[in-house]
């Protein structure tokens, strides 16, 4: 029996009760990288879409992000841009503040990362609560991107941030979901 491409990644991820502190029950996609199978999976299955579109970037938010977006930058031939923690890159860089839940934290691109009316899409393992992803949908405004779309490939639904991006304008792609979370 074959596994359908959704139960391939659902399967592969590795959920971890009570981590970072009791009450979440946080998805570990370690075990998805770690499977060929899976890992091709997500990679073809975020790209799909886009395959022919001329996508010039991919934005990858640090970490995990950083994976999964140059794997897609690779499979659509588009170049690759971090968006990092402050302090991070060593050139000039336009920077934005965000919440965190118990406080604000900043997170910067380069300036040159991203022409301006290139055609970028936004990468990053988990959508949550949408904070981090609301950021980096700001700081590539800020240099002029033309963000094409959001992508990730867990949504955690009951924490929101898929809506806010989608209230924001911008188009989200995610593959599975986890209720509850």
């Amino acid at each position: 029996m074959t596994l359908s491409a959704k139960d391939r990644l659902l399967s592969s991820i590795r959920t971890i009760p009570d981590y970072p502190k009791p009450g979440v029950q946080f998805r570990d996609i370690t075990t998805l990288l770690g499977n060929a199978n899976a890992f091709a999976t997500a990679v073809e299955d975020l790209a799909q879409p886009f395959i022919g579109s001329g996508i010039d970037k991919i934005a990858g938010i640090e970490a995990r992000g950083f994976i999964l977006g140059g794997a897609v930058a690779h499979r659509l031939c588009a170049g690759f841009v971090p968006i990092r923690k402050k302090g991070k890159l060593p050139h000039d860089t336009v920077r934005v503040a965000y919440s965190l839940e118990y406080g604000v934290d900043e997170m910067e691109i380069h300036r040159d990362g991203v022409k301006a009316g290139e055609k970028v899409i936004l990468i990053d393992d988990l959508i949550a609560t949408g904070g981090t992803a609301e950021a980096a949908v700001r700081l590539l405004g800020q240099i002029g991107a033309e963000l094409v779309a959001a992508c990730f490939v867990i949504d955690l639904p009951d924490l929101g941030g898929r809506r806010k991006l989608e209230a924001l304008g911008v188009p989200v792609r995610t593959l599975i979901a986890f209720e509850g979370d």
